[in-house]
């Protein structure tokens, strides 16, 4: 779909033929693209509308002018639900993506209804981690911090346990254009939402890994004590990516968010 000057790779699913149901968007994190949903998208497909889409310089969508702002990438959301008529909607954000929500309700509030912030934080590392993260992506690729990185994606029951999963999801890493992964980690040490989280009046889940080694419980404690109302749940066998490795367990808090939050 062509929006705010990009073509982003959009799936439009779920529920759509009744517009009655609510609209639940998924925003995925740096070096993925939407797939790591679908085995939480199929536990809700019933229930919702439900928007994924690859955010620029990602998956099948345009690489764009790099490096980004975080303005970029919640413009293309706003750009999106905009071309699509939705008025009003859950958004669910892991990592990047859980600041791509944040900025969305900063942006434009009446766009949301409700907030699942996923493994992410009012702000993730400082400039010293990003600026040698960039670096080694500019001069050597994805390839040569990939490792590092599945450490701390998964638990390490699925890192010991499952090497064709692991290399599986290894390769959706690595493929990622480098110039995308590295201009949105500029955009992630660009950015610290600390008091605009402070002004999140919609309901509000955060989750996380147990086993999270990049946006830590800890971290997304301090997240949850600045947004007003909002619970934290702590997901067990779960890294950064608890969608992955505990999809149905995902997929029963959102439902049981929405519910008791009265938006579904």
């Amino acid at each position: 779909m062509a929006v705010n000057g990009q073509t982003l790779h959009v799936r439009d699913s779920g529920a759509t033929e009744n517009s009655g149901k609510p609209v639940l968007v998924f925003s995925n994190s740096l070096g993925t693209d939407f797939r790591i949903w679908d085995q939480v998208v199929v536990r809700l497909a019933d229930r919702f509308r439900i928007l994924r889409y690859d955010k620029r310089g990602h998956g099948l969508s345009d690489l764009g002018k790099t490096p980004y702002a975080m303005a970029d990438h919640v413009g293309d959301l706003v750009a999106l639900l905009d071309a699509l008529a939705i008025d009003k909607a859950v958004i669910c954000g892991l990592s990047v993506g859980g600041l791509i929500a944040q900025g969305l309700y900063a942006a434009r509030p009446e766009l949301v209804s409700g907030l699942i912030l996923c493994d992410t934080a009012h702000k993730i590392g400082d400039d010293a981690l990003w600026n040698t993260r960039i670096a080694a992506v500019e001069s050597d690729g994805i390839d040569s911090i990939a490792d590092a990185i599945l450490e701390r994606w998964f638990s390490t029951a699925l890192r010991r346990d499952d090497p064709t999963a692991l290399a599986g999801w290894r390769n959706m890493l690595t493929r990622t254009p480098a110039a995308g992964y590295a201009g949105t980690a500029a955009a992630i040490r660009d950015t610290d939402f600390t008091e605009e989280a402070k002004r999140i009046a919609v309901p509000t889940l955060c989750l996380v890994g147990e086993e999270d080694g990049a946006t830590p419980p800890a971290l997304m404690q301090e997240l949850t004590a600045l947004v007003p109302g909002a619970r934290c749940e702590v997901i067990a066998g779960a890294g950064h990516l608890p969608c992955i490795e505990q999809p149905a367990v995902m997929a029963d808090h959102i439902l049981n968010f929405t519910r008791e939050a009265g938006l579904a």
